[in-house]
């Protein structure tokens, strides 16, 4: 074969150039299957610009530069690729997105390994092997980072449970609400019977279905519950972030829904959350005076600020795992409309005088660390119940009797009137028991 088209007659010239395509075709698809029909062309092009790039660099240039381009157009569709595949295969199945999340996936990896041979080509012995594993380190770390920014911020439709208010024997409407960007929030409300109201968040990749227990808990003492899907979860609109990012501002809606109930006081309203969404709550009530206590089980962090501590408690590893989270959470921000919200620790600083009550799983060391920096913080006002035995925001399924009578009495004491005395059902317990 002769002219333009010579070069295939090197296999390792066409694999390459495979390689390329394949990675091209699964990162296309990932960048053009949602979005603005205008924003998802420009992406699609911008893929075919850069892959025929790489390609025209892989056919005509040298080793070291087909080397870099291979390196670029690998990491970005591996990366790409395991952050889709990986949440979507167990949740959404054989669809499309995660059949193309594969296929980046994989061609990304060839990419990866052309471009080791690449860069490495020309040095000999001990330096090629040292030049490889500081290039194989360094584009872990980079996988690892993307993998994790792509995953939180593409997430897979989560369905709504099939169990209701109903199944616990709750009287309840449906509830939608509207964030000022036009995304409208759906959930139940659980009419409150004491005047004041509680928004109860899940966690990232489960739906306003998965605190019914609590929400139950809750309405036993007498209170209003609105239940949520956050953004992008079960019915709500929107696209989720699975870092909690747009929380802070979904809570504020959340709560001019109550503050607009009829039997509710708008001086009365408390912000509750498990993990996602106890960090949700935390950031705002930074933000929003309205919300008078604060109980979150599970959280952690959600921001490189909250993970500051790493290096004190666990050194070099804890350094590297910064640096790691640093890179995510900055290539996570250029993903999403929203930005960092504010770190766990100045939340709770900013939310004085109002009290805090963080419930922490005893079998989670990160969730007790980071528990006992936020009480820190303010001693006089964040207290923290570690439950004995507990998985990660498994409190209530450990504990259920303690977790509702230590839950009540904590916002009681916040929410209620000195002489808030009535009557109300523990879980597990049909007769009424006075306070």
């Amino acid at each position: 074969m002769t002219g333009r088209f010579a070069f295939l007659q090197d296999r390792a010239t066409v694999l390459r150039l495979l390689a390329v395509a394949t990675a091209a075709l699964g990162l296309a698809w990932l960048v053009g299957h949602d979005g603005t029909p205008g924003w998802q062309v420009l992406r699609v092009l911008a893929v075919a610009a850069a892959a025929a790039a790489a390609a025209a660099v892989a056919v005509r240039l040298g080793k070291r530069r087909r080397g870099v381009a291979l390196l670029v157009v690998g990491l970005a569709a591996a990366g790409s690729g395991a952050g889709v595949a990986v949440t979507w295969a167990p949740k959404a199945g054989l669809t499309l997105t995660t059949i193309a999340g594969v296929v980046a996936l994989l061609g990304g990896l060839a990419c990866l390994a052309f471009a080791l041979a690449d860069l490495t080509r020309g040095a000999r012995g001990w330096l090629r092997l040292a030049l490889a594993l500081a290039l194989g380190l360094a584009a872990a770390v980079l996988l690892l980072s993307l993998a994790i920014a792509v995953a939180a911020t593409n997430v897979p439709p989560t369905a709504l449970g099939e169990e209701s208010p109903a199944d616990r024997g709750l009287p309840f409407e449906d509830a939608t609400f509207s964030m000022s960007d036009g995304v409208t929030l759906s959930g139940w409300y659980l009419p409150s019977q004491n005047g004041a109201a509680v928004v109860l968040l899940h966690g990232s990749g489960s739906t306003r279905s998965a605190v019914l227990d609590h929400a139950a808990v809750l309405a036993g003492g007498g209170y209003g519950v609105l239940l949520p899907d956050a953004r992008g979860h079960g019915d709500s609109g929107g696209r989720a972030m699975d870092f909690g990012w747009f929380g802070d501002a979904d809570v504020a809606g959340a709560l001019d829904y109550l503050a607009g109930r009829p039997d509710v006081d708008a001086g009365r309203l408390a912000v509750m959350g498990l993990s996602m969404g106890g960090e949700e709550a935390i950031g705002a009530a930074a933000g929003d005076p309205r919300v008078q206590a604060v109980v979150a089980e599970g959280a952690t962090g959600r921001t490189t600020a909250d993970k500051a501590w790493l290096s004190e408690e666990y050194g070099f590893r804890g350094w590297v795992q910064e640096g790691v989270d640093h890179l995510t959470y900055w290539l996570a921000d250029l993903m999403t409309s929203a930005g960092p919200p504010i770190g766990l620790q100045d939340a709770v600083v900013a939310m004085a005088p109002r009290p805090l009550l963080l419930i922490t799983a005893a079998t989670v060391p990160d969730e007790v660390l980071v528990a006992q920096r936020l009480q820190a913080a303010a001693p006089d006002r964040v207290q923290v119940w570690e439950v004995p035995g507990s998985a990660h925001t498994g409190g209530f399924a450990t504990a259920p009797e303690e977790w509702a009578t230590r839950l009540l009495a904590f916002l009681d004491g916040v929410l209620l009137p000195a002489d808030g005395s009535r009557a109300r059902t523990l879980p597990g317990d049909p007769a009424a028991v006075t306070r």
